[in-house]
């Protein structure tokens, strides 16, 4: 290993989306959080923000190597976990409620006008 070698953050799976949450730190500015690769699923995404893993997210991003590609997915995220929260009847949690205000507000409003 060479002294300016930097470890992959590139998965080894090679077709494996990855799931990365960028939080809000305040003072600190926003970055992604730490994550291991083998947490960076979709679904332990939802869970960690549901549980309040995190304290201020601000969006989650998705990329697949393999696939070539990148996406902000914080809206698609937000709806999921609106849906799961209707479906079990809990409250949302206040670590996530910017966040799901932000990505889900207008069109949760308009699914609730619609049922």
């Amino acid at each position: 290993m060479g002294r300016n070698w930097t470890p992959s953050i590139v998965p080894t799976d090679h077709d494996q989306t990855i799931y990365l949450v960028v939080n809000n730190f305040r003072h600190l500015g926003t970055a992604f959080t730490e994550t291991d690769i083998e947490q960076a699923d979709l679904e332990t995404v939802i869970t960690d923000l549901m549980s309040g893993q995190y304290s201020d997210p601000v969006r989650v991003l998705a990329f697949n190597t393999a696939g070539h590609w990148a996406d902000d997915v914080s809206q698609d995220v937000a709806l999921e976990i609106q849906r799961r929260l209707d479906l079990a009847g809990d409250e949302l949690p206040s670590s996530i409620e910017a966040f799901i205000e932000m990505h889900a507000g207008p069109s949760r409003q308009l699914s609730l006008r619609l049922n």
